[in-house]
């Protein structure tokens, strides 16, 4: 393995896990209030997909909106903080090249929204566990590892893109509360849309995000609202195009001390 790329892929592990209550308490006690509020206080008169009950349909939603969120984060706040702190022009005359920038900072948000994704997905199972007296138990392991995976990276690879763009952490935030955050929401996490009418299903199905919250969901429970191949086909184009905009911003953007 190339040094740089280890060593900058080390680095971005490390850096998250010095902030143990951002990457860990406090998706946990978001997971554990999304579950009291909705899982358990309202899960018995949402039904959806049949016989699956809406506290499991929530969790596998609540684990790939964890990862997106976390992913996308770790990565962006990554750059931009090295703008202040100059950082990037050390990175960028290290022998490293372009792709394995990408691909270690990219990773290193995979590690952190898996482990959001894991801890998010233990709450739940606690939960399920409580309230239905069974193991909430993972149907197919590779397509959610697939899933985990390319959701993390693909969302990596978005905040590298904005972090380009974004002067300052206000920015990312602003990205975050006005554009992540309502296509998270309707994309799925919270409803099947199934149950909404026909012209909105129509413009749900307009959100990729849909397809990896389904994706991941068909991962855990064996049930999606939309066609399993489809989000494997939609997920690798993601991936495709945004990895190509994350070498872009990073052969484009600025690496003078901001």
């Amino acid at each position: 393995m190339n040094s740089g790329f280890a060593t900058l892929f080390e680095r971005e592990i490390k850096r998250f896990m010095k902030v143990v209550v951002q990457t860990i308490v406090t998706p946990f006690v978001s997971s554990f209030l999304y579950l009291l509020v909705f899982g358990v206080s309202l899960g018995s008169q949402v039904k959806v997909h049949g016989d699956v009950p809406y506290l499991a349909f929530l969790v596998p939603g609540l684990m790939m909106m964890g990862l997106m969120n976390n992913a996308f984060q770790n990565s962006s706040s990554s750059i931009v903080s090295s703008k202040f702190s100059g950082d990037l022009e050390d990175i960028r005359v290290a022998p490293i090249t372009n792709q394995q920038i990408v691909w270690a900072m990219s990773l290193g948000g995979v590690v952190r929204g898996a482990l959001v994704a894991v801890i998010t997905y233990l709450v739940g199972a606690l939960f399920y566990y409580f309230q239905q007296g069974e193991v909430l138990l993972i149907q197919h392991p590779l397509i959610l590892l697939y899933f985990i995976v390319m959701g993390g990276l693909i969302f990596g690879m978005i905040g590298i893109g904005v972090a380009f763009w974004a002067n300052t952490f206000d920015q990312l935030s602003a990205f975050s509360a006005f554009v992540l955050l309502p296509l998270t929401y309707l994309g799925g996490v919270f409803i099947s849309i199934e149950s909404l009418h026909p012209f909105w299903q129509v413009v749900a199905k307009l959100n990729p995000l849909l397809y990896l919250i389904n994706g991941l969901r068909y991962g855990v429970l064996g049930v999606s609202d939309v066609d399993i191949s489809l989000s494997v086909v939609l997920s690798l184009i993601g991936f495709a195009g945004f990895y190509g905009v994350s070498l872009w911003s990073l052969r484009k953007g600025s690496f003078q001390r901001w």
